[in-house]
């Protein structure tokens, strides 16, 4: 009787918390849907109330998905659940999943119309976020680098739109492919900005362009990560301990479920996974093991970084931007290092993980680099 009471207990405990985060984004998603567009609010609760009963976010049907994505708030919302289960979202077909894009101006960029010569920045967001995210805290003064650097340097501003619970490495083939497809040969200079995991995609799409002799790799002059997780980010180390240890027992194995649950994109921020080798063939919920392989940089490009601090020293060394320390951002582990050149990496202190999308400090750096 008592294994019959807590086996029921349990399975219930665990459904409900894996069914929570999809439900908590499908709802969210809805009233962004409805805030955004108050004659498609009807349509979006309706088709929110019809995959409750169900359990699933994947009855909403592709207009659905489509009406969210058009809107800023709506386009956050699927960002925020294709964060946390994008990778499920994708392999089921669900028309939730976002497809990986380049935009301009925030509408999808038509390859037809893609320049043809000239300098372009690609700037690639970070999980959870979208294209939108770099004009956070946007004013005409300061209305974000890409509009700064097309302004100041006449490059050509692109924001990537992608599905960051994917595997980064997952992301980055589909980064160079998309490039290779768009602007091979369409453009004389190219520079890739990624804010936190969007640095590692950039990497790994490097990687992957350079490996497959992609045109577009030979344009490539600068890659410039933002408080990216080279070596890993604590948040992820800590939920990975802890999913870990609630399995070692049996009473509470249903929440290690729940923990584990996470995409795949946000354990590849465990160690900064960037290439397929760093976690196939091996269980992705193991404690704390680092299996990432060292990626060579690109030839021919300047690979730079900046990494931030909320506070000056002690406290800064601990607490790093509240998301990333200053030795992942800047790839300077005890048995790791990413091969950053001397000059090619910057600390402020005052910033967190979130300012680095938009932040003066940032983007004159950015534009000294850039301008070299």
């Amino acid at each position: 009787m008592h294994d019959g009471i807590a086996a029921a207990v349990y399975g219930g405990v665990s459904a409900a918390l894996a069914a929570a985060p999809r439900g908590a984004g499908a709802i969210l998603a809805a009233k962004a849907a409805a805030a955004a567009a108050p004659r498609g609010g009807a349509l979006a609760e309706s088709a929110v109330a019809d995959a409750a009963p169900r359990g699933r976010a994947l009855a909403a049907g592709a207009g659905f998905a489509r009406s969210l994505a058009d809107s800023p708030r709506g386009a956050l919302a699927l960002a925020v659940l294709n964060a946390y289960a994008g990778d499920a979202l994708a392999a089921e077909g669900s028309p939730l999943a976002l497809d990986m894009t380049l935009r301009h101006r925030g509408a999808e960029l038509d390859p037809s119309t893609a320049a043809a010569g000239g300098r372009l920045a690609i700037f690639v967001h970070g999980l959870g976020e979208t294209d939108l995210s770099w004009r956070f805290k946007a004013t005409p003064k300061r209305p974000g680098y890409g509009a700064q650097l097309e302004r100041d340097l006449g490059y050509t501003p692109l924001e990537l739109r992608y599905n960051t619970g994917r595997h980064i490495s997952a992301n980055g083939r589909a980064l160079a492919a998309l490039l290779e497809e768009t602007l091979a040969g369409a453009a004389d200079e190219i520079v890739l900005v990624g804010h936190s995991m969007g640095g590692l995609v950039a990497r790994s799409a490097c990687h992957y362009g350079h490996q497959a002799d992609h045109e577009w790799t030979e344009a490539v002059r600068h890659v410039v990560c933002l408080g990216s997780p080279h070596l890993g980010a604590p948040l992820e180390k800590g939920i990975n301990a802890l999913g870990w240890a609630l399995g070692r027992v049996p009473e509470t194995r249903p929440f290690a479920r729940a923990v584990n649950a996470r995409s795949a994109g946000i354990k590849d921020l465990r160690y900064g996974a960037c290439i397929e080798e760093d976690w196939c063939d091996c269980d992705p919920d193991e404690l704390l093991r680092d299996r990432c392989h060292d990626v060579p940089f690109l030839p021919g490009a300047h690979f730079s970084f900046i990494a931030a601090t909320v506070r000056q020293e002690p406290l800064g060394t601990i607490v790093g931007d509240l998301l990333v320390r200053v030795p992942s951002a800047s790839g300077q582990g005890r048995s790791r290092r990413i091969p950053f050149a001397e000059g090619r990496g910057r600390r402020l202190t005052g910033l967190t993980h979130l300012d680095l999308l938009n932040h003066p400090a940032v983007y004159e750096q950015l534009r000294a680099w850039l301008a070299q």
